[in-house]
């Protein structure tokens, strides 16, 4: 059973490094890391996930690569994550099989309402709330929007977007299984630190 209470977004410009503040997350009890690198070459984010991996597999911690099918299936992560401009989830399980976990970004209600949860293993609910980690974002859905989501949907919603330890009781309370963080982890002076706070905030709701 993947524990989606804190899931972490990787930031190539972690503090810490993006490979040393992953492991320190996890060790601190995140249950999901996602790699993300919008820029990184195919090969660049390969030998990164093969660490990544090779830390996070003792620890019995998922990794998911962001949007980079080729990059999942290379390194045998466990899933992947697309977005709505992304490759499709289709083609993701179809190439990474029936036991990867596929995640989906839904911003609207229409997008969820396309939702195909025979592919889809969980959605990510984006954004919440505004984020400088991704200027280009879509409208923020707000408490309501993402209560409305998390309704609607047929498996785990993972919320994401301007989320740290002053909200996740409010986005537990809105039907989330989690929160999906960057900043608040990865621009953390203690990652490990950052994440048993989030941890304890999800739990206090």
């Amino acid at each position: 059973m993947t524990d989606w209470r804190v899931y972490l977004v990787t930031d190539p410009a972690a503090r810490g490094g993006v490979v040393q503040t992953a492991l320190a997350a996890a060790r601190a009890g995140a249950g999901v890391v996602q790699l993300r690198d919008k820029h990184a070459s195919d090969d660049a984010m390969i030998a990164q996930a093969r660490a990544l991996k090779a830390g996070l597999d003792p620890l019995g911690v998922p990794l998911i690569v962001n949007d980079r099918i080729a990059v999942a299936q290379a390194v045998g992560a466990a899933g992947v994550h697309v977005g709505q401009g992304d490759d499709s989830a289709a083609r993701a399980r179809a190439v990474l099989g029936p036991g990867a976990i596929v995640g989906l970004s839904v911003e609207t209600d229409a997008q969820l309402a396309a939702v195909d949860w025979g592919t889809v293993d969980y959605i990510g609910a984006s954004p919440v709330y505004a984020t400088p980690t991704k200027p280009d974002h879509a409208a923020p859905l707000g408490l309501d929007g993402l209560a409305r989501l998390c309704a609607g949907a047929r498996g785990p919603v993972v919320a994401i977007g301007g989320l740290g330890v002053d909200n996740a009781a409010a986005i537990r309370r809105a039907g989330a299984a989690g929160v999906a963080v960057v900043s608040a982890i990865c621009g953390a002076e203690d990652p490990g630190a950052a994440t048993r706070r989030l941890l304890q905030a999800w739990e206090d709701a």
